[in-house]
């Protein structure tokens, strides 16, 4: 009976002091500045509009929620980036002052004329396709495109330099401009130009760009604006002649291709129109 109490008397013993340790090293852990600690992160996921913005602790990652790697196509004949003539001479609207600007509506150089036709709003988002769709915050993008009667500024209409502008992408990686729907000339589906480059100080010219490409524009809004807007009449005959397929810069792009290069567009002839795409460049 004796070596029984002493045998237990040992155990309760044991399981005090291991108790005790357990509290003692419990309550070390918050207090002197030579305690340990351990950091917990917070995730948060925010989307707005076609971006998503993920926070980890104090670290934010910005992507879209898809991209697709837009293909390189000409600049066409009349991009006065530097790569080519007007009138004689070398033309290169991107070294003049004034070039960047959100509103490229009326001309800025020799000219203040506006162009007119149905307004137009068009956000383009920049994304590594190389990185999860991450945003491409700094880069500038050199946007240009025909007025109404499908005349290119500088060039068919060499006194005027509107509808041409630059932006530098923001933290959301998007730029905005304001700008009018372009015509449908003869030949080409109607279209945007544009141009990337991985700096504003780097857009000198087009031979500096990441990128050339274009837009193409919805075929439903093309057919509204042309038959319905002023100004707009011969557009009307133009676009019956084309179509994306047999087109000489869209008509050999993949589907996927062709989706990424067509802007989302709502809105309407009187109100103006508001477009949105995601540019996708492998960085």
């Amino acid at each position: 009976m004796s070596a029984q109490l002493l045998q237990r008397r040992r155990a309760l013993a044991w399981l005090a002091s291991s108790a005790g340790a357990t509290l003692l090293a419990t309550g070390c852990g918050g207090g002197g500045s030579d305690a340990s600690s351990s950091t917990s992160s917070s995730t948060s996921t925010t989307t707005t509009g076609t971006t998503t913005t993920t926070t980890t602790g104090s670290t934010s990652t910005t992507s879209t929620t898809s991209c697709v790697a837009d293909p390189a196509e000409t600049a066409g004949p009349y991009p006065a980036d530097g790569t080519n003539n007007s009138s004689g001479a070398t033309s290169d609207i991107l070294t003049a002052s004034g070039i960047v600007r959100s509103d490229i509506r009326s001309s800025f150089l020799s000219s203040t004329t506006v162009a007119q036709g149905v307004a137009m709003s068009i956000t383009l988002t920049l994304a590594n396709t190389n990185a999860s769709c991450a945003v491409l915050s700094g880069y500038a993008v050199y946007l240009w495109h025909c007025d109404r009667a499908g005349n290119y500024s500088l060039y068919t209409a060499p006194t005027e330099s509107y509808l041409r502008g630059v932006q530098v992408s923001d933290s959301l990686g998007q730029v905005t401009f304001t700008t009018i729907f372009p015509a449908c000339y003869a030949g080409r589906y109607p279209h945007m130009h544009f141009e990337v480059f991985a700096s504003l100080a780097s857009a000198t010219t087009g031979r500096n760009a990441l990128l050339t490409s274009q837009l193409a524009l919805p075929a439903d809004v093309c057919n509204t604006v042309f038959q319905n807007a002023t100004g707009y009449s011969q557009s009307v005959t133009n676009f019956a002649q084309v179509s994306l397929a047999t087109d000489g810069v869209f008509g050999d792009n993949t589907a996927a291709q062709i989706a990424a290069m067509t802007p989302s567009m709502s809105g309407s002839v009187s109100a103006g129109y508001t477009a949105t795409a995601t540019i996708g460049l492998a960085r």
